[in-house]
């Protein structure tokens, strides 16, 4: 990885950076500005993936081109997610700035340096569970009828899937070529993230269903995708 670079990325005067999840807004189900509020956050988690992709690009650049062109195409699809939040966002009446953010997945990828360890966290860990949440979505708004997000979500979902198809094919690469120090790296790169997704969230951390039919899609296979129903409360079977 080339250079030191700092762990935060920055934040206009619009915005107030929460470090906690009990910082947020926190605004339950029902409150009226819930949906919007959830946009608001979405819209930041976004920028989140853009930033993380662009200082994969910045930071791997003998990384395989074929792979580089993969991170630049996914650059180019959260710019457009974050494009597409703020409108429906914006379209209810939200102010940008509006509610506190988290930029929490941007201080957590930072710290791994590794490129195929960020890979394995951020795409076939946080993108596969944002895959189970997106499913999950979908049949929300198409119920309350808010029939622009989930055409949203559908479309998110697609490049998503994309997203941790890609990350699951080029970590079995590098893991083939890196042996056994690219295997301790991404085993040491998921210990951490995942202990400072503990801190971060701490009691509000919580997970969807898991979506077998769209993470086999994404390509994970039986064993991973049992796996991952075994961390989900209530999935153990």
């Amino acid at each position: 990885m080339s250079g030191e670079r700092p762990l935060e990325q920055a934040r206009d005067a619009r915005f107030v950076v929460a470090e906690r999840w009990s910082e947020m807004a926190n605004l339950p189900a029902d409150h009226p500005e819930s949906r919007r509020e959830f946009l608001h956050r979405q819209m930041n988690e976004e920028v989140n993936g853009l930033e993380i992709s662009v200082r994969n690009l910045a930071d791997f650049p003998d990384a395989p081109w074929l792979l580089r062109m993969q991170i630049a195409r996914q650059c180019a699809d959260e710019a457009r997610h974050v494009e597409a939040f703020r409108r429906a966002f914006e379209r209810r009446g939200g102010r940008v700035g509006e509610y506190p953010v988290l930029n929490f997945q941007f201080r957590i990828l930072m710290k791994i340096d590794s490129l195929v360890g960020r890979l394995a966290v951020q795409n076939r860990s946080f993108e596969a569970a944002g895959i189970d949440a997106i499913s999950h979505e979908i049949r929300g708004p198409q119920v309350s009828g808010e029939g622009d997000l989930a055409a949203l979500f559908d479309a998110q979902l697609a490049d998503e899937v994309q997203h941790v198809r890609y990350a699951n094919e080029w970590v079995k690469r590098l893991l083939a070529d890196g042996g056994p120090r690219a295997l301790m790296a991404v085993a040491r790169a998921t210990a951490a993230a995942t202990r400072e997704l503990q801190s971060v969230a701490g009691a509000a951390l919580s997970y969807y269903p898991v979506e077998e039919g769209i993470r086999a899609e994404a390509g994970f296979d039986d064993a991973e995708i049992a796996f991952a129903k075994s961390l989900v409360p209530g999935e153990h079977r």
